[in-house]
């Protein structure tokens, strides 16, 4: 890869390397050695080829002229008291990208939220990235080395192992780096996950729903829904005019025959627009006979948020009237309050710090 005239080569980073520029890269040397550098990028916690002391010094050096060890940079973190901790990344070109690592309720774990893209152009009104536009796409490497900065700097007593892509973007939009990335999540040669420990989210485009059930891997799939009525769901999530829910229905179905895996279905509960019990019958009505589940998320506010929560009572009256239709409903336990959790938050956090005099992370 290389850049302007004049200008020294851009080294890609190392999760973005095809098996056979890395056997170029090695060439000469024994094959073991693709072995040695695969397992400490994907699986130890070495953040710099410097620290691969299974290889010689010499073919250290030749890798870090070759290859970035890391796609992204980290520039700020927080950290919640219940474990919860966001971290904004920057791109080589300067794009934002955060991810948020969260504790499991089974101890020894923890879950990874990422992003697919710098943004979001789906603008659902509810969410602060949706207010910062689209800046691009994210490579599969960059999408990978999310996880992998974590999971290289993660405790013995907390280790990664799921991934949800519910972070910044719209996942489907950048399909094709998607499923690179998930491939190589659940590559037992690579990250190694369980198929079943990935969760890809979708705002709901059909298309790109009909693109995974096609994928052949029992990975999870989560469609954001927020409302029952195209009307409503139009003004929340604006993308929604382009795809009717009559066509999202298909394509989830679909899916479930297809990958023979249950659907979840996201409902964000904003005070007195999408959290009435009558609502939730109407949502029960539209799923009825799915193979699905509902995750019910209370909506985390942020500076100059639109919406409000739905009160405690009302988010579990709504629970309940699901439940009485026979759906299977949950409601999301909430972290990082006390953090900028919601996707954007932080990025806009340190955009306003910027802005202040004398202001550093």
């Amino acid at each position: 890869m290389s850049g302007p005239p004049g200008s020294l080569p851009v080294r890609p980073p190392i999760t973005g390397v095809s098996a056979g520029a890395l056997r170029a890269a090695l060439s000469g040397e024994p094959r073991y050695r693709i072995d040695q550098v695969n397992r400490a990028v994907y699986r130890e916690a070495a953040t710099s080829f410097e620290q691969i002391l299974t290889l010689p010094a010499g073919l250290r050096a030749r890798l870090a002229e070759l290859f970035k060890y890391e796609a992204l940079q980290a520039v700020r973190s927080e950290t919640s008291a219940d474990g919860t901790r966001k971290t904004l990344f920057q791109t080589v070109d300067g794009a934002p990208v955060e991810t948020v690592q969260m504790p499991t309720e089974r101890s020894g774990a923890t879950t990874i939220c990422l992003s697919s893209q710098a943004g979001c152009g789906m603008g659902c009104t509810f969410c602060a990235t949706g207010a910062m536009g689209l800046t691009r796409n994210l490579s599969s490497s960059e999408i990978v080395d999310q996880f992998l900065h974590f999971r290289r700097r993660s405790s013995a007593d907390r280790t990664p192992d799921r991934a949800v892509f519910m972070g910044m973007g719209e996942p489907l939009a950048n399909v094709r780096a998607v499923e690179v990335a998930v491939r190589a999540l659940v590559d037992p040669a690579a990250v190694g996950l369980s198929p079943r420990r990935v969760t890809v989210s979708t705002v709901g485009l059909p298309r790109g729903i009909h693109a995974m059930a096609g994928w052949n891997l029992p990975v999870s799939l989560a469609i954001s829904l927020h409302a029952a009525d195209d009307d409503l769901r139009t003004k929340l999530v604006p993308v929604a005019r382009r795809f009717r829910l009559d066509s999202l229905m298909e394509a989830s179905r679909r899916f479930q025959q297809q990958a023979r895996r249950r659907v979840t279905y996201e409902y964000t509960l904003l005070d007195e627009v999408n959290d009435s019990t009558s609502q939730a019958a109407d949502l029960a009505r539209l799923l009825r006979g799915q193979r699905c589940h509902v995750n019910l998320i209370p909506f985390n506010a942020y500076p100059g948020a639109r919406f409000h929560p739905t009160p405690r009572p009302g988010v579990r009256a709504f629970r309940d009237k699901l439940r009485e239709h026979g759906l299977r409903a949950t409601v999301r336990r909430t972290r990082g309050r006390d953090i900028s959790g919601a996707c954007g938050q932080l990025h806009a956090g340190a955009l306003r710090a910027d802005k202040q005099p004398g202001s550093r992370d």
